[in-house]
């Protein structure tokens, strides 16, 4: 992570607009100190934020680094349970052709929910913190966070896959009608 410093000021949220959202995210040299504390702070903010899944550029860290903790919360109160998983230097090996739409919102754009496709399942790679490679499978909703994260890494957001702006639905008036 040479070419890149660690604040000591706490994460902020890059907004939909901010360049490093439309980045390709570099790869990450592990193991590596400084990747292990910026995990550690990006997992915070999710927290405090209710989130179930970051990636390094939405705390404005061009790097391919990401969280999936699905769990159920106020934004996805149906969400599995399952530990936090840090994945750096990701990649998708294969997915289902059978694509589901769900209701995405993001940390980088908030106040805005959207209906996009994702695979119901997709097998993964990539590195832990110490640089030791992982292959699994994701299924639903897990499934889901990766690809929505892994879009991140790409420059990608949600609202590249809406398919028709009428799939698109202010926060507020989603949780009003209690959609899932």
């Amino acid at each position: 992570m040479s070419q890149t410093t660690l604040s000591p000021t706490p994460l902020t949220i890059a907004l939909l607009g901010e360049a490093v959202l439309r980045q390709q995210a570099r790869p990450v040299p592990l193991p590596d100190p400084l990747v292990d504390r910026l995990a550690q702070q990006m997992h915070q903010k999710m927290e405090e934020q209710g989130g179930v899944g970051i990636a390094a550029p939405q705390v404005h860290h061009s790097l391919a680094l990401m969280i999936i903790a699905s769990r159920p919360n106020a934004r996805y109160p149906d969400a599995p349970q399952m530990d936090p998983v840090v994945m750096a230097n990701p990649g998708i090996e294969a997915q289902s052709s059978e694509q589901e739409k769900g209701w995405e919102g993001c940390l980088s754009v908030p106040g805005i929910r959207g209906r996009v496709s994702r695979p119901l399942w997709v097998d993964v790679r990539f590195d832990d913190l110490s640089g030791q490679r992982h292959h699994t499978r994701l299924e639903g909703f897990v499934a889901r966070i990766f690809c929505h994260e892994f879009d991140h890494l790409c420059g990608l957001t949600f609202l590249d896959r809406v398919e028709d702006n009428r799939q698109l639905m202010a926060t507020e008036v989603w949780l009003r009608k209690g959609l899932s």
